[in-house]
């Protein structure tokens, strides 16, 4: 029997089959995929293949290959990835200015490991009712760096309902990822998306400006709540994220992965140039110039590091 993995608990995986059951599944112990190594062998958005047994049990024994996936730093201290979700046609990266203030490094690591494997990115600002004008402004300006640089944006209000309506066209008949720090109101965002969702929210810490987290497991939700036909397709909620390590991506790859750095490259005096030091770099010209901006830069040499450092096991 066949399926749809649409909720990953980290030890069961509900699948909802090719006739409309769901049934609550677990993987055994030796299932691993070949090529990743993984806190989570199976991972929501998987298409599966499942068996049960006299028991009443029900196991996840294949996996059929994944068009893409988004994958991150696991959090435990094993050096390992954790895959957030597969077979995604976009993700949605929630940001805020504020409350918590999303920095420009975890969106562009974000944005760099979503290019990897070719997942297109939409940046949503959200809580654009919290901001003062120069907050306003500041918001102005980063919305006009990253669609400069060839991404969509969009200023919401979960609390007010600015922006909703164009929020859900664009999930309209898709798979989408949604992302992004505790705290940012991807829950508040989701149930005013999809009403019926019923997912729990949370306050700010008060201690510490950072969110808290309220959604503990990634879940495929279907657009529409009434029934689970996936036609007008589905939103995946997933737990909040405070780091994005970086995996699978080489050191001589991570070029391609910044849209504008990409660009300027080519006209490097080297071909193997590492945009650090090298004379004839277009790229640090560019950057000198102002063409390519210093916070993107500096995300770019953020995760150069992360490789020459070896902070992150290449999965196998």
């Amino acid at each position: 029997m066949k399926g749809l993995v649409i909720k990953n608990t980290g030890y069961w995986y509900t699948v909802l089959t090719d006739d409309g059951a769901t049934i609550d599944c677990k993987v055994k112990g030796n299932f691993r995929l070949k090529g990743i190594r993984s806190t989570n062998p199976v991972a929501v958005g998987d298409r599966v293949e499942i068996n049960g047994n006299d028991n009443g049990n029900c196991w996840i024994t294949s996996i059929e290959d994944r068009k893409n996936y988004v994958i991150r730093k696991a959090s435990n201290l094993s050096k390992q990835s954790s895959i957030i979700a597969a077979n995604v046609d976009q993700a949605m990266l929630i940001v805020t200015i504020k409350l918590p203030e999303t920095s420009t490094t975890f969106i562009d690591r974000f944005l760099a490991s979503a290019e990897a494997y070719r997942i297109p990115v939409i940046l949503i600002f959200n809580k654009t009712d919290l901001l003062d004008d120069d907050e306003r402004h500041y918001l102005e300006m980063m919305q006009t760096l990253y669609e400069t640089i060839g991404y969509q944006t969009l200023a919401v209000s979960a609390t007010e309902g600015t922006g909703i309506d164009d929020m859900r066209n664009m999930l309209q008949g898709k798979i989408t990822l949604m992302s992004g720090h505790s705290g940012v109101g991807k829950s508040t965002l989701i149930n005013t998306l999809i009403p019926g969702a019923n997912l729990r929210t949370a306050e700010i810490s008060d201690a510490h400006l950072t969110g808290m987290h309220t959604t503990t497991f990634s879940e495929m939700i279907p657009l529409n709540n009434e029934n689970r036909e996936p036609t007008n397709g589905w939103l995946i909620d997933t737990p909040g994220i405070r780091g994005f390590g970086t995996f699978d991506i080489e050191k001589n790859e991570l070029t391609s992965y910044f849209k504008e750095i990409f660009r300027f490259s080519k006209d490097c005096r080297f071909s193997d140039c590492t945009h650090t030091h090298e004379p004839g770099c277009a790229v640090l010209q560019a950057v000198e110039n102002h063409y390519i901006a210093a916070s993107r830069y500096q995300s770019y040499l953020s995760m150069l590091e992360d490789q020459d450092e070896g902070k992150y096991r290449a999965a196998y």
